[in-house]
């Protein structure tokens, strides 16, 4: 349980700087903190039970861009996660044909939650 709530506290500190960095093309209405933490648990939700699939029927794909494809995969991960920000309702939308600000954000939260769990994460055994 203990990994469980570090795991979330890292995604919503990296949801919440991605989100400040491209402010005016991702936005976040609602700007409490729950909804940063409840926005980091739909983002986590998402990436344990949607993402493996997509890695396997992406697999070749992966192969043939060495490994790039998982950049694309994490970019519709992170649209989706938009998507239901905006119908969960929690105030996280991601404007339509903001691919790119998509894959930006994706690339931040990804870059921001690998730093902060080499420092914050507890070992696994």
């Amino acid at each position: 349980m203990n990994k469980f709530l570090i795991r979330i506290l890292i995604n919503a500190a990296a949801l919440y700087l991605a989100i400040r960095v491209l402010q005016p093309n991702i936005v976040m209405q609602n700007e409490q903190w729950y909804a940063y933490l409840v926005l980091a648990l739909i983002f986590g939700l998402v990436n344990a039970l949607i993402k493996p699939l997509l890695m396997i029927a992406s697999c070749p794909l992966i192969v043939l861009t060495l490994g790039l494809g998982t950049l694309i995969i994490n970019t519709v991960l992170f649209l989706l996660v938009g998507w239901l920000g905006t119908v969960i309702n929690i105030g996280f939308t991601i404007p339509q044909n903001q691919f790119l600000y998509a894959f930006l954000g994706a690339l931040i939260v990804s870059a921001v939650s690998f730093v902060l769990s080499r420092f914050l994460a507890p070992e696994r055994r």
